[in-house]
């Protein structure tokens, strides 16, 4: 199978790299893997006249779990500079990434990155090699402290893209991570007022934003996300919520929330919606993933209630 589909990659890559780059004359071409970090690297290299940076993934597109590259992706990586990824095993496909474009820069915007939490969202997956995270939780852009350190990961791979802005990378990178810490101060003073702290959560996306707020997750719906978990899975999740006097199930807005509604109906506990802003408009404004937050926390403040 794994040699079928580098046959496949092999002539789709022959197929698309002869397809000119639609990036501006002169211009290094940045791109980035998921709309989380093409958002940050928007705001960091804004009316950058040597850079343009660019999104490969849909915006709606989600985590990208299982995700296959296609055509359009190949395209976009042959004309690239810099390629901008999450990190932490987040994009299991960038063995292929190497194999189409065994040249191209690649920047982890999670390198050095050392209080980690493992991924216990995916149970005995978690490092099988089909996915394989590295045993550590890859989605950290749900939570603003660790939003502020990706910025200044990517503003040294700009500036190393781009040395005579180098600077201006930084001077963006330090706004940029005084806004996230300022949320992650308001996100942590509300988890300190929370009538309840206990929670269950759709996958792991939250486990970085529950760490800032004091919060538990006590199960996960999806052992692996677009998985939906068995019927016996289901009644385990249920037990375990009525046995840990769990607050709510908070479901996503990237996957269907039907399961998740199921089960905090059989808990007796509420349901609702908290967005970790994995999606969003292409052409979202600056301040969309503060918005997103700030709308989290009233659905957390309302569902959980205050003391």
């Amino acid at each position: 199978m794994a040699s079928f589909r580098f046959f496949m990659l092999s002539f789709v890559l022959l197929a698309t790299t002869t397809l000119p780059s639609q990036a501006g004359a002169g211009k290094k071409v940045v791109l980035c893997s998921t709309f989380p970090v093409y958002q940050i690297t928007r705001q960091l290299a804004q009316a950058s006249p040597a850079l343009e940076v660019q999104l490969m993934l849909p915006a709606a597109a989600g985590c990208p779990h299982d995700y296959a590259l296609t055509p359009q992706d190949l395209r976009k990586l042959g004309g690239a500079d810099l390629f901008i990824i999450n990190g932490q095993g987040l994009e299991e496909f960038l063995d292929d990434v190497r194999r189409a474009s065994p040249g191209l820069a690649i920047a982890d915007s999670s390198g050095g990155i050392t209080d980690l939490l493992p991924y216990t969202g995916e149970g005995d997956d978690a490092l099988d090699e089909d996915h394989n995270h590295g045993g550590m939780n890859p989605h950290l852009f749900a939570s603003p402290r660790m939003r502020a350190t990706i910025a200044w990961n990517i503003a040294t791979a700009l500036g190393k893209l781009d040395p005579a802005g180098a600077a201006d990378y930084q001077t963006r990178a330090k706004a940029y991570a005084e806004k996230m810490e300022a949320l992650a101060g308001d996100l942590a003073a509300l988890g300190t007022r929370l009538a309840n702290k206990r929670v269950v959560t759709q996958h792991g996306v939250f486990d970085y934003l529950a760490r800032d707020m004091g919060l538990e997750v006590v199960a996960v719906v999806q052992a692996h996300p677009g998985q939906e978990p068995s019927a016996a899975e289901m009644l385990a999740i249920v037990r375990t919520a009525r046995e840990k006097k769990a607050g709510a199930v908070f479901t996503e807005p990237q996957y269907p929330d039907r399961v998740g509604q199921a089960i905090a109906r059989e808990a007796g506990i509420p349901a609702a919606t908290l967005d970790p802003v994995a999606t969003g408009p292409e052409d979202a404004p600056p301040d969309h993933y503060e918005t997103m937050m700030r709308q989290n926390m009233r659905t957390l403040e309302r569902v959980l209630g205050v003391r």
